[in-house]
C-alpha cells in the first residue's frame, strides 16, 4: 500500500516488515520520482522490503537563480567541487538521520536499512551512511559524487568502514559529469570502502540495465530470495 504525507511518500511491503530502503530524489524532484520505479525492480511479492521516499525541504538554489524547488542544499557554483553548502548537507543529514531513527524505533535493525539516493540525494545518503553510528545494510548511490571528501577522514564512523556501497553514474552525464563519480568512486576506494563501480551508456538517468543491476545488489544486501 502507497501513503504519502508531508514528509514522504511510503510503499509498506505486503507481508512482514523485515527491511527498509530510504531513497533520496534529486534536485527539483520530490519522493515520488523513484516510487514509480519499484515495479520495474522485479523483487518478489514477499520480499518484506518498506520503501520510504522522503522529500527534500523547499529552498532557494542559488545555481538556478535563487529559484525556490526542492533541493537537499543549495548548489552555489557549476563546479560543484568549487564551493559545496556544507552546512545544508550537515542539516540534510539530520533529516536522513529522522527517518533511519523512525525505523529503528519500529524494530528494524540498522543492518537492515539501506540508504539510497539520486543525484543530490546520493551525496546525502553518502554523508550521512559513512557517519552514522550502527552498521547499515549498503549504500546505493546513483549519479552522484562524494561531497567534502577532505571532511571524511575525520568524520567517518568506524561501525560502516565494511559498508558495501554500490556507486553509479552515466558515461555522458551533463549535469554531474562522470570523471566526478569516477573520483569519488577511487577516493572511496582508497579510504579502503568496498566500492561496487557501474558506468553505462546515458546521461543523468537511470537506465533498465542499471535497474536491473540496482535490483540484484539490493536482493544480496538485503539477503532476498
Amino acid at each position: 500500500m502507497n501513503t504519502n504525507n508531508q514528509q514522504a511518500v511510503i510503499v509498506e511491503p505486503q507481508g512482514e516488515h523485515t527491511s527498509t530502503v530510504i531513497w533520496l530524489h534529486g534536485l527539483g524532484a520530490d519522493g515520488h520520482d523513484f516510487e514509480q520505479m519499484l515495479p520495474a525492480l522485479g523483487l518478489p511479492t514477499n520480499h518484506g522490503i518498506k520503501f520510504v521516499f522522503p522529500h527534500a525541504p523547499q529552498r532557494p538554489v542559488t545555481i538556478n537563480g535563487g529559484m525556490v524547488m526542492r533541493a537537499w542544499y543549495d548548489i552555489l557554483e557549476v563546479n560543484l567541487r568549487k564551493q559545496e553548502d556544507a552546512e545544508g548537507i550537515e542539516a540534510s543529514r539530520m533529516l536522513l538521520e529522522g527517518f533511519i531513527k523512525a525505523e529503528r524505533e519500529a524494530g528494524i535493525p540498522a543492518k537492515k536499512i539501506l540508504l539510497a539516493g539520486f543525484s543530490q540525494g546520493g551525496v546525502v545518503i553518502l554523508h550521512a551512511g559513512l557517519r552514522y553510528s550502527e552498521s547499515l545494510a549498503g549504500l546505493l548511490a546513483l549519479s552522484t559524487y562524494l561531497a567534502l571528501p577532505d571532511k571524511l577522514a575525520s568524520e567517518a564512523n568506524s561501525a560502516n568502514e565494511s559498508i558495501p556501497i554500490f556507486v553509479a553514474h552515466g558515461a555522458t552525464d551533463p549535469v554531474i559529469p562522470v570523471q566526478q563519480g569516477r573520483d569519488s568512486a577511487e577516493q572511496l576506494t582508497q579510504a579502503g570502502y568496498l566500492v561496487d563501480w557501474h558506468e553505462y551508456p546515458m546521461e543523468h538517468s537511470v537506465s533498465l540495465e542499471e535497474i536491473e543491476d540496482i535490483s540484484r545488489w539490493l536482493r544480496a544486501q538485503l539477503k532476498i530470495v
